[in-house]
């Protein structure tokens, strides 16, 4: 506690602005350091976003559902198809604008491989997308 000198006798009602001042330099300094690093080193373009309006008039495109039974078997919207045909078929879907989805729906007892095999001829012919149906646990 400070003491004033004068005759009052009383205690002093000023401020000491000394450790006021050293932090407000520490600051001053932790930013001026600081400052310089925050700015990236490498510079990069970065590609602009195309957000030109989808063309609105083309109604949607229906998904191909593609169901694999757990025998091997294989149907095209609920229609057996032979699997030498999906490739024909993959490729054809696949010119289409917009292109559509391909839903893969597979038994329960079916083989991943077997769905893993219709899903990469799938991609091997040019769909984009292709995702797999399931149902919601309960």
């Amino acid at each position: 506690m400070a003491f004033s000198s004068g005759n009052s006798g009383g205690p002093m009602a000023e401020i000491n602005v000394t450790p006021l001042v050293d932090v407000m330099l520490v600051l001053l300094i932790i930013f001026m350091i600081t400052a310089p690093l925050m700015t990236h080193k490498v510079k990069v373009e970065l590609p602009q976003a195309n957000l030109e309006k989808r063309n609105e008039d083309l109604p949607p495109v229906p998904p191909v559902t593609l169901t694999v039974k757990d025998d091997g078997s294989v149907y095209w919207n609920d229609e057996p198809i032979q699997k030498g045909l999906l490739e024909s078929q993959f490729s054809v879907i696949a010119q289409q604008t917009p292109q559509p989805q391909i839903n893969v729906r597979g038994d329960k007892t079916t083989k991943y491989q077997v769905l893993k095999e219709l899903v990469d001829m799938a991609q091997k012919q040019g769909m984009r997308k292709v995702g797999f149906v399931a149902t919601k646990e309960k």
